[in-house]
């Protein structure tokens, strides 16, 4: 294999001697070599001295190398040798950039199943007002069921009179009504607290999707800019509005 050095040296002698058959030779057999075809390695180390080699230079090894062609154009670099903590820090910090580039791509997806579910204003409106309206259903119906209870207490407080003076005096059965009463009237007061904690979080949702949304139909052209502007910025409808 004939190195760059031993290439331009011989090269140089025939050239000196006027052999320029032995030139041709020589070029030819270079260019047709694996050694000449290699990539040529360029790089300044630390004293400023620039050194030129045909395989990467060890003088180097903790600085970017220039990899060139044969014709001297960069073709590429070759990256300083790292530590093993200089390693690590690199596999991490391409770690996180990997991670940012799956939450891009996450997030977009996102952003086209938002758009493609709400193509406008008054569907995601519709949507919010359908939800809250489920909940609102089953608030009723608690409250409907609490005020039984409340009704079946003022029996219960009516029928404790007797024992007044000695409630430990009342029969097991008449007791029993009274836990059984105040066990299920605190149920239905925690379920209807998480009804109101849930319609929050459903109306918390909603406007985290129409902020983006405000964004996104604009930018997707699925209304005119103008008309989606202006749903965007219209109040919410009072029955998505309670909380």
């Amino acid at each position: 294999m004939v190195s760059i050095k031993d290439f331009f040296l011989l090269l140089h002698r025939f050239v000196e001697n006027g052999v320029l058959a032995g030139a041709a030779a020589v070029v030819a057999l270079s260019l047709s070599s694996a050694g000449f075809a290699q990539t040529i390695y360029s790089c300044v180390d630390g004293s400023g001295r620039k050194i030129t080699s045909d395989r990467p230079i060890a003088e180097c090894s903790d600085r970017v190398q220039k990899q060139l062609n044969p014709s001297g154009t960069v073709k590429g670099v070759l990256e300083p040798s790292l530590t093993s903590d200089e390693r690590a820090a690199r596999e991490e910090k391409e770690k996180r950039a990997a991670e940012l580039r799956e939450r891009e791509v996450e997030e977009k997806r996102r952003d086209r199943a938002l758009l493609q579910r709400y193509p406008n204003r008054a569907l995601h409106d519709k949507e919010r007002a359908e939800a809250l309206g489920q909940i609102d259903e089953v608030i009723t119906a608690a409250a409907k069921r609490a005020s039984e209870l409340s009704e079946q207490r003022k029996a219960i407080v009516v029928d404790m009179q007797f024992y007044k003076a000695d409630p430990t005096r009342a029969p097991p059965s008449l007791r029993r009504r009274v836990e059984e009463n105040e066990s299920n009237q605190a149920t239905q007061k925690r379920f209807i607290a998480e009804q109101d904690v849930e319609k929050k979080r459903v109306n918390q949702r909603f406007d985290e999707e129409l902020a983006k949304l405000r964004q996104l139909w604009p930018m997707a052209g699925t209304v005119p800019a103008k008309a989606a502007a202006a749903a965007a910025a219209a109040p919410v409808p009072p029955a998505a509005a309670k909380k």
